[in-house]
C-alpha cells in the first residue's frame, strides 16, 4: 500500500500514542452532556459541560491554544491552556499529546467550563480531554486566505459522491439536504397515518417484475433454482392487500430499474405508493395537492421552494390539463383517434427519434415528453392519458380511448403518477396481453403478465385509486438541487479507477529514503555512494524507479542529477 507523507506521519503518531499507553480507539462509551447547538441555545457562564467531536482547526500559541470542535450539530470554539489541563508537574498531555500527537480531524472528548472571550464568542475552557479516535488519513479541508478567499475546497462531484463520509465532514451544509429529506418522509407518514392508512412492506425480490414499464435487474435464487427480479414497482402487491380487505395501504419502497443514469435518474431510487379503496383519480388529485402543500410546509416552513431560477408554489389547488390538450397546444397535432402509423409519421416529422418497436402508447409518450413536459413549471396535473399508455388504469367513464390517470408535472419533470385503478380482471388480462405483444416486437420495457395478480382481481378488488411519488425527485425540488446525486447519500457510481500498484524492493526503498532526506535534486553519484548498492543492484533499482515515474534523472551541465517525482 502506497502512503502519502502525511499518512506516514500520522501512523508514526499513532505508534507513539500506543507506546505512551494511550488507546487511540477506546471501546468505552463517552457520555456527553451537551452538543454544540445546545450550548449555544442555553449558554450559561461557568457551566460544566462534556462534549465530543472532531478537531477541525487550532491556533497554538505556546502554552495556550484556541481550536474548533465540530459535532453533528455544528462547531464551537474550545480553549486549551496547559496549566488548566495539566495542573501538576507533568505537562505531557498538553506539551506532547495535544501539541504534537493530535491532528486535525481527530475525534476527541472534552470536559470543561463555558465562558465568553473578550469579543463575546462562546467558548469551552478545556479542563480535560480524551482521544476517542485517531484519524490516519488527513481531511481535505479548504484553505482560507486573509481576504476570505477559499482555496482547495472539496467540491469535485466525483469525489464528493464517492466519499460522502468526507463530504459531510468538510461540507457540513450538505447535511441539511438529508435532514430535510427525513423531514419529508416523516411529514408524509404523519399525513397518511392521520388519515387512517396503514404502512406496509412488500417483497423486493419478485418472480414477476410488475407494476411499471421498465427494464428490471435479474438475479438467480440458488436454492429454488429460479430467476428473480429486483422490483421495479410495488403496485401489484399493494393492490393485493386492497383485495385482502385493507382500505388504505402505503409503502416507501426501494425500486430498481436497469436503465440509463443521468441528473434525474439513479438505478436505485425511492418511491412512495399509496392505494385507497372506494376512491377515484379525482379524489386522489385533491388528496395529492393537500399532501404536497403540507409536506412543503413541514420541510421548509412555507408553501414555496426555490428550484434554479423558479419559485415553486406548492399551495393547493393545482391546474388540470388533459394530455390531448397539452399536445395540441404545444404541437398543433390532435392525437384523438390517430392510428399508430399516423402517430409514428408525426413524431418523425417533428424530429423525434422513433423505431418500429414503439406502439401507440410509447409514441404518444415520446411526443409529450419532447414537446410538452418542459413547459409545465408550476405544479400541474396532466390528466386523461390514452389507454395504450396506461395498462393498469380504468377506462375513462366518458371519454373513449382514454383512461382515468394523471401525472403531476413540476419544472418539466413528472413527480407523481396516479390512477383510478383497473379492477376488471378480464380487461386487465387483455391489457397485459397487449403488453406481451409489444414485448415480442422488441419493447424491453413492456409489462410481464402477472397471473397471480389476475387471480387476485378475480376475487374482487373494490374501486380504488392509487398514487406513486418519486421521493428523490421531490426532495430535489424542495431543496434546490438539480442533480439526483445530491439528494442520495450514496448514488450509484462507476467503479473507482485505481492506480496500478507498484511493488518496490528493498533497494528501491533505500534510494527513495535518501532522496526524501533532501528537498533539492541530488548528484546521482552521491546517491549511489550513500546507497552502498552494487552496480547490478543499483542499475536494476534505478531502472524500476524511472520506469514507474517515481524518480527523474536529468543532465545539468556536466552533472547527472536525480530527484523524486511527486
Amino acid at each position: 500500500m502506497s502512503l502519502s507523507e502525511q499518512e506516514i506521519i500520522r501512523r508514526e503518531k499513532l505508534q507513539k500514542l500506543t507506546e505512551m499507553g494511550i488507546d487511540a480507539f477506546p471501546a468505552a462509551a463517552y457520555q456527553i452532556t451537551e452538543t454544540t447547538k445546545s450550548i449555544k441555545e442555553n449558554f450559561e457562564e461557568g457551566k460544566k459541560v462534556k462534549i465530543a467531536g472532531r478537531l477541525m482547526s487550532r491556533r497554538i500559541q505556546g502554552k495556550a491554544s484556541f481550536a474548533e470542535l465540530q459535532d453533528s450539530e455544528g462547531r464551537i470554539q474550545v480553549y486549551f491552556n496547559r496549566d488548566e489541563i495539566c495542573t501538576g508537574e507533568d505537562k505531557t498531555m498538553y506539551n506532547e499529546v495535544y501539541k504534537h500527537l493530535l491532528d486535525i480531524g481527530d475525534i476527541i472528548g472534552i470536559e470543561g467550563e463555558l465562558f465568553k472571550t473578550q469579543v463575546g464568542e462562546m467558548t469551552v475552557m478545556v479542563k480535560d480531554f480524551m482521544l476517542l479516535t485517531k484519524t490516519i488519513r488527513p481531511l481535505p479541508l479548504p484553505k482560507v486566505d486573509a481576504d476570505g478567499n477559499i482555496f482547495d475546497a472539496f467540491n469535485d462531484p466525483e469525489l464528493r459522491y464517492r466519499q460522502r463520509y468526507v463530504d459531510l465532514v468538510v461540507n457540513p451544509q450538505v447535511k441539511d439536504v438529508f435532514v430535510k429529506r427525513t423531514k419529508m418522509f416523516n411529514a408524509m407518514r404523519t399525513f397518511f397515518n392521520d388519515a387512517g392508512y396503514f404502512e406496509v412492506e412488500t417483497p423486493i425480490l419478485q418472480s414477476i417484475p410488475g407494476g411499471a414499464a421498465a427494464r428490471p435487474f435479474i438475479t438467480h435464487h440458488n436454492a429454488l433454482d429460479i430467476p428473480l427480479y429486483l422490483r421495479i414497482a410495488n403496485e401489484l402487491y399493494l393492490k393485493r392487500l386492497i383485495v385482502g380487505g385493507f382500505d388504505g395501504v402505503y409503502e416507501f419502497s426501494k425500486n430498481f430499474r436497469n436503465e440509463g443514469m443521468d441528473r434525474t435518474h439513479n438505478p436505485e431510487f425511492t418511491a412512495m405508493e399509496i392505494y385507497v379503496a372506494y376512491k377515484d383519480y379525482n379524489w386522489m388529485m385533491e388528496f395529492t395537492e393537500k399532501l404536497l402543500e403540507y409536506t412543503a410546509v413541514q420541510v421548509n416552513g412555507k408553501t414555496e421552494s426555490t428550484f434554479g431560477e423558479h419559485t415553486i408554489n406548492w399551495k393547493a389547488p393545482y391546474p388540470r390539463v388533459s394530455m390531448t390538450e397539452a399536445i395540441q397546444k404545444f404541437t398543433g397535432f390532435d392525437i384523438t383517434g390517430k392510428t399508430e402509423q399516423e402517430l409514428y409519421d408525426f413524431a418523425k416529422s417533428i424530429g423525434i427519434e422513433v423505431d418500429e418497436t414503439m406502439g401507440k402508447g410509447k409514441l404518444i409518450d415520446e411526443i409529450f415528453g419532447e414537446k410538452c413536459e418542459g413547459n409545465f413549471i408550476q405544479p400541474t396535473f396532466i390528466t386523461d392519458y390514452p389507454i395504450e399508455m396506461s395498462p393498469l388504469t380504468k377506462k375513462h367513464r366518458t371519454k373513449e380511448g382514454l383512461t382515468e390517470r394523471f401525472e403531476l408535472m413540476v419544472c418539466g419533470k413528472e413527480i407523481a403518477n396516479a390512477y383510478s385503478e383497473l379492477n376488471d380482471p378480464i380487461d386487465q388480462r387483455e391489457r397485459f396481453e397487449a403488453q406481451l405483444a409489444l414485448s415480442e416486437r422488441g419493447d424491453d420495457e413492456a409489462m410481464f403478465i402477472d397471473h397471480d395478480f389476475l387471480r387476485a382481481l378475480e376475487y374482487g378488488m373494490p374501486p380504488t385509486s392509487g398514487l406513486g411519488i418519486g421521493m428523490d425527485r421531490l426532495i430535489m425540488f424542495l431543496t434546490n438541487n438539480p442533480s439526483i446525486q445530491e439528494v442520495l447519500f450514496f448514488p450509484q457510481m462507476r467503479p473507482e479507477k485505481t492506480e496500478p500498484r507498484i511493488e518496490l524492493g528493498e533497494d528501491e526503498k533505500v534510494i527513495l529514503e535518501i532522496l526524501n532526506s533532501q528537498e533539492e535534486p541530488m548528484q546521482l553519484s552521491e546517491v549511489k555512494n550513500r546507497s552502498q548498492l552494487s552496480g547490478k543492484k543499483w542499475d536494476k533499482a534505478t531502472k524500476n524507479l524511472t520506469k514507474n515515474n517515481l524518480v527523474n534523472v536529468e543532465k545539468v551541465g556536466d552533472s547527472l542529477l536525480v530527484s523524486k517525482l511527486a
